[in-house]
């Protein structure tokens, strides 16, 4: 497990940009198992370089001084002009407790009929949201290409492999990715605007019939 050092942090509001200007950043740790909230400060560059192994659904050690806590990080926060970052939120969960996040979907091997039978490889997921005991989440899902060798062919989201204890929250049937054969994308590229615009007014209309009429006061 990677280890982040923080100090605690005396400095608030406008001041914490003279932080930034050093180097560090402001943050903050919370959490069920605290009596009060940390305010800290952390090295920038160090920060960057844990969170690229991490991400939010790893668990890093975070040392503060002479305590440890076993930390997500919750929130990151950017400067809306220069996007670069600002102030660093880490959650320390009930380790009893199940939590939900997002987890990457890692896609590996490649897949025969686009190599074999020029299809094309159609990515509809990218992460997907898990439910498990913060010890237990997976830092990312590996999805193996290797098994769509034949054209139509696809991956669901009940074909994931995942660790014990974890659950997903998501549609067992939805397809992740898929391979088409290349004439369909090109056939369904090639429909006319006008008729996909007819296509979304009959699915308002038919939206609107179901719904209830407005209760008025």
């Amino acid at each position: 497990m990677l280890t982040l050092k923080a100090k605690t942090r005396s400095v608030y509001g406008r001041k914490t940009e003279s932080l930034r200007n050093e180097g560090k950043l402001p943050a903050v740790l919370y959490g069920p198992g605290l009596k009060e909230n940390l305010d800290l400060e952390i090295d920038t560059k160090e920060f960057i370089k844990v969170f690229q192994e991490t991400g939010r659904t790893s668990f890093l050690q975070l040392e503060v001084e002479d305590s440890n806590f076993l930390v997500l990080v919750n929130n990151i926060q950017k400067d809306p002009l220069t996007l670069s970052l600002s102030h660093i939120d880490f959650y320390q969960p009930a380790a009893t407790k199940e939590i939900k996040v997002r987890v990457p979907l890692v896609f590996i091997g490649e897949a025969g009929a686009v190599k074999n039978l020029g299809g094309t490889l159609v990515k509809n997921i990218q992460e997907i949201q898990v439910q498990a005991l913060p010890q237990n989440l997976p830092h990312e899902i590996k999805v193996n290409l290797a098994i769509l060798n034949e054209l139509e062919k696809s991956i669901l989201v009940q074909d994931l492999e995942i660790p014990p204890l974890v659950k997903i929250l998501k549609n067992p049937e939805e397809i992740i990715v898929q391979v088409m054969a290349s004439e369909e994308i090109e056939e369904e590229l090639a429909k006319p605007v006008e008729e996909k615009i007819d296509q979304v007014g009959v699915v308002e209309k038919e939206k609107k019939e179901k719904e209830p009429e407005e209760i008025k006061e």
